[in-house]
């Protein structure tokens, strides 16, 4: 069995969704990125030998409302926005050596009302 979590590590993952991307995000979905309400990072969650789950943790930002935010629609935007680029992820995990086979992501989960979790299952090949 692979180590992925030697691989996957959150700097990594920083890599695959820097910082930066929450405003790039929000500016292009409302032309202005200080209306964007949580800022968006990708983090691990587990791993074993056929599935990587990762998490986008949507953390509230001051002065603004998750809750109000509508993240329960994000998972169908998430998989399809060229910003986020799910697929280029895969791909970059790919040449790193996880052999993604394929991905799909769960339900927005409230963690609490400031943070939003969007699981992001990753079956390997």
């Amino acid at each position: 069995m692979n180590n992925f979590d030697t691989i996957i590590t959150q700097d990594f993952l920083d890599s695959l969704l820097p910082p930066e991307k929450s405003d790039a995000f929000f500016d292009a979905l409302y032309g202005d990125a200080s209306e964007g309400a949580y800022d968006i990072r990708l983090e691990p969650v587990s791993f074993s030998s056929n599935r990587i789950v990762l998490a986008f943790n949507l953390t509230q930002r001051p002065g603004k409302c998750l809750v109000c935010s509508l993240t329960y629609g994000l998972p169908n935007v998430f998989s399809r926005h060229p910003l986020i680029d799910i697929k280029g992820m895969v791909e970059k995990m790919g040449d790193a050596g996880v052999a993604v086979k394929n991905w799909r992501l769960g339900d927005t989960e409230e963690s609490s009302s400031a943070i939003h979790t969007i699981p992001l299952y990753l079956n390997l090949a």
